[in-house]
């Protein structure tokens, strides 16, 4: 099978070049943003560290759409949620009828905008507990060491068939260690209130995830907050593919695998850009509402992550104390 990578970012580069190097298929990256594609060409590839040690050039084909000529049989998305809706109208003339689409991207919102390009029955969905960072154009770091990649998928709509049987084999053969699951929304929606705990308290106080980790309160506050989103899940007949202990005891474990990581949300607020809150934490507000039932902790800190990008104009140098 070929693929195609639209969102030559973090996780597309993850994705895309473990494809090509791991799983030996075909991968064509499709990307907007003029400084990546340029340092890409320059360079003969992509730059891949993993724990910012071992770099190498791998070596990638690059286009931006409009100069696209390929056909690949599954696309695969990573773009930021409030990027997608203009990235797909770019896109639009590269899509066919015969072609299927993965994504794996984080929050919610992004699978209805999709599926006004692609029959929903060729929409696999995907979760990934997989931390990588873009340390800028043309260079992206793999956290964690190697197998420990793990992720979900599961159909859109429909039942899985042969063409999304082939893409889990290539993504088990690219050592991205998928698991299948009949259940579209407890998948996606167990990520989603994962990162409403991780991403956004350590972007709050703008800290790595081992940092998190080492406040003892931590388990007291992720409690509260998981029950709250999954007391709006159920009355949203909704289930989870995790139950709220395993979600309770995945901070700890995946805090301490990926210690050194700042989770995505960080890495787009200390860059100046906005953050997905809205897609996560305010995903999981908005359930609530609709179902009779109000999220005070996700509403407040849906609040906070914005208050906190706003305060960003505010910043000054620090200013030495003067010793008495």
């Amino acid at each position: 099978m070929k693929y195609g990578i639209i969102g030559a970012g973090a996780m597309g580069y993850r994705y895309g070049v473990m494809l090509q190097e791991n799983a030996g298929v075909d991968v064509d990256f499709i990307d907007t943003w003029g400084p990546n594609v340029a340092k890409v060409r320059e360079q003969g590839g992509v730059d891949v560290a993993r724990d910012h040690q071992n770099h190498h050039v791998v070596p990638i084909n690059i286009y931006y759409p409009e100069e696209y000529q390929g056909h690949p049989d599954v696309w695969i998305v990573f773009k930021k949620q409030m990027q997608l809706a203009d990235e797909l109208k770019r896109d639009a003339s590269l899509f066919h009828e015969d072609q299927y689409v993965f994504a794996a991207m984080n929050g919610m919102g992004h699978f209805e905008k999709i599926a006004q390009y692609f029959p929903e029955n060729h929409i696999i969905g995907g979760t990934a507990m997989i931390a990588t960072v873009l340390n800028g154009p043309g260079t992206v770091d793999f956290m964690g060491p190697k197998g420990s990649e793990a992720m979900h998928m599961s159909k859109y709509a429909g039942h899985i068939d042969t063409t999304t049987k082939q893409v889990m084999a290539d993504f088990k053969a690219a050592d991205l260690n998928p698991i299948w699951s009949d259940n579209f929304m407890g998948m996606c929606m167990s990520k989603v209130v994962f990162n409403a705990v991780t991403n956004s308290l350590c972007t709050m106080f703008e800290i790595q995830m081992g940092q998190f980790i080492e406040y003892p309160g931590v388990k007291d506050m992720a409690t509260q907050m998981f029950n709250e989103a999954y007391d709006a899940c159920e009355r949203a007949g909704i289930k989870l593919i995790e139950t709220r202990q395993e979600e309770i005891d995945s901070v700890e474990t995946v805090s301490r695998a990926y210690k050194y990581h700042y989770p995505s949300m960080y890495q787009d607020f200390s860059k100046g850009r906005p953050t997905e809150v809205d897609y996560i934490n305010g995903y999981i507000a908005k359930i609530g509402r609709e179902h009779d039932y109000v999220c005070r902790v996700h509403e407040f800190v849906t609040h906070e992550v914005h208050l906190a990008e706003m305060m960003r104009q505010y910043r000054h140098p620090e200013i030495p104390v003067a010793e008495k």
